[in-house]
């Protein structure tokens, strides 16, 4: 047996105890996982982890539910690390009570405040950013500003996905967080109004809508670019990305918005020496490394060596609107989305 089928046989060798399936996969020498993180851009951090410090790292993927499946299996949970996206994730695990302190000193001696928790309860491992794609044919500008997205110059010209998904609802609680609610819903709407179609498909999509011709400004993430641009799998995304090319907006003035892929240590941790010692080797220069050339993300470590194909699509200069404020108004982002009926396009 593999040792996937067998860290699989565990998992569904499950303990039911007041309705909650529990998997049976905690032992001494081990640290459990539960991750959002796709398996290709994780395992290469874990097998170097497992190399270093003999510790075997379990995980489970999941793309949803993975906060919700920590809170149901409660003080049985498996669980000593939970690696998930977007700041909304993090500080919600801590609002719910599923975290403890992360102890390892790296987390004050390498983490900027900005991107972790004051008392621990969770850090940011790295950092993605919501920028503009642009076509190289079409578009002249090398500065742009959010600000921009609501200018009569892009009527009919800027494309994305979904206002519900999590990366628009963090740019738009960027924007609410920064500004206030009132500059942000008529921000919102003449962006709505200058958009080419109603937001439809996934940021890769977007991008693919440039090499089309059906918009000239796609508000994606930074990572994707690297993603498409050696996706042997599918080929014809390096066209969409060789179509484009990325401006960080406001690089001149307040800053690009960022958000992170963090994790925490769970409450009921079973592992917790072994859980700190895995965040500890994520925040190291080696590990901060491997993120950045797997992923195209930018390292949360001040120094850390960044990706070459990241390097030439310019410097980041990130916002300094402090992630906790962003998180707060994720609802306010949420129910804006909803009254402007931003996903149903252009209303003018």
């Amino acid at each position: 047996m593999t040792k996937t089928a067998h860290l699989f046989g565990a998992l569904l060798a499950t303990t039911v105890l007041c309705g909650v399936a529990t998997p049976a996969f905690a032992q001494s020498g081990e640290v459990n996982i539960y991750s959002y993180r796709e398996q290709s851009l994780l395992q290469p951090l874990l097998d170097r982890f497992t190399a270093e410090t003999g510790i075997t790292a379990n995980v489970l993927y999941a793309g949803d539910g993975l906060l919700e499946r920590v809170a149901a299996e409660g003080e049985l949970s498996p669980a000593d690390v939970v690696l998930t996206v977007d700041i909304g994730n993090l500080v919600g695990a801590e609002e719910q009570g599923l975290t403890q302190p992360i102890t390892t000193p790296a987390l004050a001696e390498r983490v900027p405040e900005a991107f972790r928790d004051d008392d621990g309860n969770w850090t940011a491992l790295s950092l993605r950013s919501r920028v503009f794609y642009v076509s190289k044919d079409r578009v002249d500008a090398t500065a742009l500003t959010y600000e921009d997205l609501a200018s009569e110059e892009w009527k009919g010209r800027i494309c994305t996905r979904s206002g519900t998904h999590a990366y628009n609802i963090g740019l738009i609680a960027h924007y609410i967080a920064a500004n206030g609610e009132d500059k942000a819903r008529e921000w919102l709407t003449k962006v709505r109004d200058n958009l080419a179609f109603a937001p439809t498909g996934n940021d890769r999509g977007q991008v693919k809508s440039i090499l089309d011709g059906t918009c000239d400004l796609a508000i994606v993430n930074t990572y994707y670019m690297g993603a498409m641009l050696n996706n042997e799998a599918e080929p014809e995304q390096k066209d969409w990305a060789n179509a484009a090319r990325i401006i960080y907006p406001d690089a001149e003035g307040a800053g690009t918005q960022v958000n992170v892929a963090g994790g925490f240590i769970a409450k009921h941790a079973p592992n917790v020496e072994n859980a700190n010692a895995l965040i500890e080797f994520l925040l190291s220069d080696e590990a901060q490394s491997i993120y950045a050339d797997t992923n195209y993300e930018f390292p949360v470590v001040p120094g850390a060596p960044i990706n070459e194909l990241v390097l030439s699509w310019g410097e980041l200069k990130a916002s300094e609107v402090p992630l906790t404020e962003v998180a707060a108004y994720r609802d306010e982002a949420a129910a804006l989305v909803d009254e402007l009926k931003f996903d149903e396009g252009p209303q003018n």
